[in-house]
């Protein structure tokens, strides 16, 4: 089973080596690593050539931001499964990947999979903030606001081909509306991994509480979206 892993990032020069490493570090063997760089100017070019020989694919260009940068990682991707690593985030442990194959493995009829998260504080020492623990899927979960930790979700190509990408009309909160389409909408057969997959940044693209007014606001256009009702399913939902 290939596994296509996608890094997108603009001007991430203090992170997205470690990010690039912990993809790098993976001890299953057949990973498939794509990143995709909006242009960056700081130095984030040099650092992501420098790896230029294991990064299977990689891309420097302008994008119409973050989701139209993974929607072009999706278009290249050809994994069996595929899932996100945020260039501020780096996996658990180096046998994440080796993991989320296990579990489709062990669930053959399962579309997706997602697992647990650590938000570490954004320094040297990343230490632990809280831990957001997934927790088993049940559908109704769902219309009180749950969703599965975005970047711990991995999904089977052939599901993603059906389904479609990232929805551009959002722009800030475009992961919620995927997840609630493939979960909601189209009612996908997911599986939940008792483990840590990531862990994420405070501040960074998952976790930065300057935006979290912002998201809020396109988190209930895209509940009235999918006719989930509006600020009692959005001040609900667990980030």
């Amino acid at each position: 089973m290939k596994v296509s892993v996608i890094t997108v990032c603009y001007n991430r020069k203090a992170t997205i080596e470690q990010s690039i490493k912990s993809v790098l570090d993976q001890d299953y063997p057949d990973i498939e690593y794509i990143v995709i760089d909006g242009n960056s100017s700081d130095g984030t070019q040099d650092i992501i050539s420098s790896y230029s020989e294991k990064i299977t694919k990689y891309i420097s260009e302008p994008d119409k931001g973050m989701y139209d940068a993974i929607n072009k990682g999706l278009n290249l991707a050809t994994g069996d499964v595929i899932g996100l690593m945020h260039s501020d985030d780096v996996f658990y442990d180096t046998d994440v990947v080796s993991k989320i194959v296990l579990g489709f493995k062990n669930n053959p009829n399962v579309d997706a999979i997602y697992g647990d998260g650590i938000y570490v504080t954004n320094d040297d020492e990343q230490k632990t903030v809280r831990n957001r623990i997934g927790g088993e899927y049940k559908f109704n979960k769902l219309k009180a606001g749950w969703l599965p930790l975005h970047p711990t979700v991995y999904i089977k190509k052939t599901v993603l081909d059906k389904y479609g990408n990232y929805n551009l009309d959002f722009k800030i909160a475009s992961d919620t509306e995927f997840l609630l389409r493939y979960l909601y909408k189209y009612k996908i057969n997911i599986a939940y991994l008792n483990y840590y997959i990531v862990k994420m940044r405070m501040g960074g693209l998952s976790t930065d509480y300057k935006r979290a007014f912002k998201i809020l606001k396109e988190d209930y256009k895209i509940y009235k979206f999918h006719q989930m009702g509006g600020f009692k399913v959005v001040f609900q939902k667990k980030y």
